[in-house]
């Protein structure tokens, strides 16, 4: 049994003073308010939520893609091309001291859980490695090292395009048939049983574009009850596609033809009409949005504000993890809603701050896109733990939601003291147990790579 007693708390009914959680078993066994101190004791405890979308090999090319090639209209397509060249060179050591490297910040930065859109399969070429899962491996090596909790989507990636043309060069390493695909995902489950019992397996069809009608129609037997991500309506020239070849815009032909629930997860969904927002929404799918990697990218402005109004379920993850802070993450969905709309405070509502208010849509909605529980402080649940430090000096005198408007807005990971990932403590002090032998490894792994670039 672990103690942890909090001067302050954000439990699933709101506020609290005094609080103490008995840990057992890796989950909440009991919540107490209103009691003395015991055990370990933080200033303000929160629950911590999962990153819900990672390309964790992105990481190594962070401030690598700036400069400008001969396409002088460079976009997400000339940076998908870049990408794909470098992860040609990776090799699966290399993988797992990145994934690690990535986990650790994801933890320092707050997040309890990796949800790891894995579709880096195969050696360079497309030739399957002796065990199918090797790279499955490497990333469940990587969460055994940083404590990290783990969601594994296997990715399904069959074509270039709607027309169902080969893979290129740079996709060979992601590509399966529906029987490779079945076994790798099996292969993937039984990594998995190594790690903790709050490791999750789940699945995802690449996009629209890259998985064919049939594969599609499969994904959710297949998932055996397991969440199911899949990216939806990234780019403008992805809409084009899917309507020309389809006969319909991608959440228009998704709602229609697939059988869309709480179990999915969409990511981006950065260019969709008001009409598909609403049915969206409404369909209880969890949107997986990552602002800083879709500003990066230029994918555009996902509607926020419309989701919300219509009681969609949301979370937020690092993608290409060029920038890992959920700090950042937050600040960045609620300001470019400013920015469009020309307006202030636009996700606050009379009840809750801004901060609050996408604090609490994250942490259900990356829990239920993670397939790890309720996502909040109550008995039962995982032990996700995220404590601040109430030293830092923009939390200085504040209580309640203005805790966490001050965490998004004025503050960024210097604020995160602790973080347990299903009880866990992996984050003491502000700063990873494994920092050092983490990042050590990773400094070796990226540097003959980079040199290339």
């Amino acid at each position: 049994m672990t103690v942890i007693w909090a001067k302050t708390a954000l439990l699933a009914g709101g506020w609290a003073e005094n609080v103490r959680l008995d840990i057992a078993a890796g989950r909440i066994a009991k919540i107490t308010v209103d009691a003395a101190p015991a055990g370990q004791s933080v200033p303000i405890l929160l629950p911590a939520p999962a990153n819900a979308h990672s390309h964790a090999f992105q990481r190594a090319l962070a401030g690598l893609t700036e400069k400008r090639g001969p396409n002088p209209n460079d976009s997400f397509w000339t940076w998908r091309a870049l990408m794909f060249r470098f992860l040609d060179a990776l090799t699966p050591e290399q993988v797992q001291a990145i994934a690690a490297f990535v986990q650790m910040e994801m933890l320092e930065a707050g997040f309890a859980t990796n949800v790891e859109f894995h579709y880096l399969h195969h050696r360079p070429g497309g030739a399957a490695y002796d065990d199918l899962g090797e790279m499955s491996a490497r990333i469940a090596a990587a969460a055994e090292c940083s404590g990290i909790g783990l969601t594994l989507l296997p990715v399904h990636y069959q074509y270039g395009g709607c027309d169902q043309r080969p893979l290129g060069p740079g996709q060979a390493r992601f590509g399966t048939d529906l029987d490779q695909f079945a076994a790798l995902h099996a292969r993937a489950g039984q990594i998995l049983q190594a790690l903790p019992k709050d490791s999750v397996l789940g699945l995802a069809p690449h996009s629209l574009r890259a998985v064919g009608r049939p594969a599609l129609n499969q994904m959710k037997t297949l998932a055996a009850g397991g969440p199911v991500h899949m990216h939806l309506a990234e780019q403008t020239a992805e809409v084009d596609e899917v309507a020309a070849a389809w006969g319909a815009r991608p959440v228009e032909w998704a709602l229609a033809q697939l059988e869309i629930d709480p179990q999915w997860c969409m990511i981006h969904c950065t260019q969709m009409m008001p009409h598909e927002t609403r049915a969206l929404a409404q369909s209880g799918a969890v949107a997986g949005l990552c602002p800083l990697t879709e500003a990066s990218l230029g994918d555009g402005i996902f509607d926020a504000l419309g989701w919300l109004e219509n009681d969609g379920a949301m979370a937020l993850g690092s993608d290409s993890n060029i920038r890992i802070s959920l700090a950042e993450e937050m600040r960045q969905l609620e300001t470019t809603q400013r920015l469009r709309d020309r307006s202030r405070a636009a996700l606050a509502t009379p009840g809750k701050s801004t901060g609050r208010r996408i604090f609490d849509a994250i942490c259900a909605g990356g829990a239920q896109a993670a397939g790890r529980g309720p996502g909040a402080l109550t008995e039962g649940a995982w032990a996700d733990l995220l404590a601040l430090d109430d030293q830092h000096v923009d939390l200085a005198g504040v209580c309640g939601d203005t805790i966490l408007d001050s965490f998004a807005f004025a503050g960024d990971s210097q604020m995160v003291r602790d973080v347990w990932a299903a009880g866990r403590h992996v984050v003491q002090n502000g700063a990873h147990k494994h920092r050092s032998e983490i990042t050590r490894a990773y400094a070796a792994a990226v540097a003959p790579l980079r040199c290339g670039l």
